[in-house]
């Protein structure tokens, strides 16, 4: 049976500017099960990353609860609520989000400052996180000197610094080419398989969704559907991925 990670009761989230009001959210209820590997799909204004931001402990909803591991997070103050992110969460976003001017390693290392690491430990897990997802000779490359599919890598590496439980993942794929995107679900596929990490992919593309075991699909703010991915084959295996060009073996 798998133990319940994330719950989500009556979650409404409102936008207000002025007099005008947008409903974001309407009434989700929710559960992801630790160890899962979920998709959220829906076209833009869906609410997908609405939700997002608020199992990321980014936002509050207007109504609603959501526990993670049993604990009410909307009850806590904004200072525990960075704590929260920085030892159990993990994010991935579209534009990467590296800082220009600092090295791949050093970006990584980023999160573990904020985890008080000593900067012995945080090296070595820097190069150890780099070399797992294939860029362990690329360490001191600047941003600048990095294909979109490593900047992603290095991004995936910072969000896996502090060994987080959860790992949320916006739009991983969305600047990136067919090529890329292919290794990057191929990493996150990896993780969920081997390490037991939970994985939760907001996507609007079918084709990605499909990497995972579960699509939850947004329409108008509400879930119009639920679906377990049952036997689901490594969508990547189908690919044709040459020699030497997957991500797979890197972790």
């Amino acid at each position: 049976m798998t133990t319940e990670l994330i719950r989500i009761e009556n979650l409404t989230k409102v936008y207000r500017n002025g007099e005008i009001e947008v409903t974001a959210l309407r009434n989700i209820d929710l559960n992801i099960g630790k160890g899962e590997y979920v998709a959220i799909m829906g076209a833009s204004g869906s609410g997908k990353s609405t939700l997002m931001n608020i199992l990321g402990c980014l936002d509050r909803p207007t109504e609603g609860y959501y526990y993670l591991e049993g604990d009410d997070v909307m009850g806590k103050t904004d200072d525990q609520l960075s704590t929260v992110r920085n030892k159990k969460l993990g994010f991935v976003f579209q534009a990467f989000n590296l800082i220009p001017r600092t090295s791949a390693a050093k970006n990584v290392e980023l999160p573990m400052i904020y985890g008080k690491i000593q900067v012995e430990e945080r090296e070595r897990r820097a190069y150890e996180l780099l070399s797992q997802v294939g860029l362990g000779e690329r360490t001191d490359h600047m941003p600048n000197e990095l294909s979109g599919g490593q900047k992603q890598r290095v991004a995936i590496a910072r969000a896996l610094a502090n060994d987080p439980p959860i790992l949320l993942a916006d739009e991983p794929t969305g600047n990136l080419d067919s090529q890329s995107s292919v290794e990057i679900m191929e990493i996150f596929s990896k993780l969920n398989r081997e390490k037991g990490t939970t994985v939760i992919v907001v996507t609007h593309e079918r084709d990605i969704a499909e990497y995972t075991d579960r699509i939850i699909t947004f329409r108008d703010g509400r879930i119009l559907s639920d679906e377990r991915l049952h036997n689901n084959p490594s969508a990547f295996a189908e690919e044709g991925l040459k020699d030497g060009e997957g991500a797979a073996a890197c972790l």
